[in-house]
């Protein structure tokens, strides 16, 4: 194909048949994927005409303007408020449009991230679960991880609300300055999480490390990149593949079935794209997720959903036990990032 020749392609040798032609392939019903496969795969820049093209396409049809025809006129999903409803409150609509690639010039993407901002942040300066007043007790690693990616990805870096909730991600996690911890919510530092027994929280530290890795490495704070350095070690400590992290009663089975888009939960392939994205996609502890995740796929080098909270939103995303473009371009992510990266001597 004629796509593949633009950039080196070697990496792709590690992966069955051509699964970049198949997330390549104009597509109605997922459109995004087309978007990032051209970004994240093949290196087109952010102005190519075709990413352009593909953008404009996923703001047409799929799952994002599906989610946007739901929106009530001042912002919000479902009911004013903090908006925490699962699955389909405000601020589970922002992660999804985060996640889906939804263009942050949309005039609806953005009302919806203002009205989030003016009703979720917490007098802590994270965002709460709440569906009411927001409280600093119930202010989470994984929904506060979750929300700032998306955030981040649709344009919001720089907004001071923003950047307030990225200081108590980095706070919370260091213990470094003042922060108040409560046993119902972020009950210490490093992770530490009442939902978890008071231990350290394997979902919550991948959510947080996925929203400081979008943070360009120029604007990272001292702060951020101690975090980063501590949600690291937490994450590599442990064996990846058994999830022998910190836990209280039986292991969820949601680490080892890989879903999009992802709850509060987190799985092995989440995990393992965002240490890749943070620069460990060669760290020998990661050798054996790799080989997992590549055992994974069938004979086309496509991956198959396997974990969905479809039904529960306003649309669904694709068909679980099928394979999944969604997956499979998260899956090239990190093979990509893996096999292309040099090798320490």
């Amino acid at each position: 194909m004629a796509l593949h020749g633009e950039v080196s392609m070697s990496w792709l040798n590690a992966v069955n048949g051509d699964p970049l032609a198949w997330l390549l392939e104009p597509d109605s019903v997922n459109p995004g994927v087309r978007s990032f496969a051209l970004r994240d795969l093949l290196d087109r820049p952010a102005d190519d005409a075709e990413v352009v093209a593909a953008q404009t396409a996923a703001m047409r049809s799929g799952p994002v303007p599906a989610i946007l025809d739901a929106q009530h006129p001042d912002g919000y999903w479902q009911k004013p408020g903090g908006g925490y409803g699962k699955y389909r409150g405000t601020a589970w609509q922002i992660i999804f449009l985060g996640e889906l690639g939804a263009d942050p010039g949309d005039e609806r993407v953005q009302r919806g991230c203002e009205y989030l901002l003016n009703h979720t942040i917490a007098a802590n300066g994270g965002f709460a679960c709440s569906n009411t007043t927001p409280v600093p007790s119930s202010v989470v690693h994984c929904l506060n991880g979750n929300l700032l990616a998306s955030l981040i990805r649709l344009g919001r870096l720089d907004d001071p609300r923003v950047q307030q909730a990225l200081a108590w991600q980095a706070c919370a996690i260091t213990g470094e300055e003042p922060i108040r911890y409560y046993q119902s919510g972020t009950s210490g530092p490093a992770f530490a999480c009442a939902v978890n027994a008071g231990q350290p929280c394997a979902w919550g530290a991948t959510k947080a490390m996925k929203a400081l890795a979008d943070v360009p490495p120029a604007q990272r704070t001292s702060l951020i990149q101690q975090a980063i350095e501590q949600g690291v070690q937490l994450l590599l400590r442990y064996h990846l593949v058994s999830a022998d992290y910190p836990f209280t009663g039986k292991i969820s089975s949601a680490w080892f079935k890989l879903g999009f888009p992802l709850s509060y939960w987190s799985d092995v392939l989440e995990t393992l794209s965002v240490l890749v994205a943070l620069g460990y996609g060669r760290d020998p502890r990661l050798a054996e997720a790799y080989q997992w995740l590549m055992s994974k796929q069938d004979q086309q080098g496509r991956w198959k959903l396997e974990n969905t909270v479809n039904g529960k939103m306003w649309v669904d995303i694709e068909r679980r036990g099928k394979p999944s473009k969604w997956i499979t371009l998260r899956a090239l992510r990190v093979v990509k990032a893996i096999e292309a990266a040099p090798i320490s001597i």
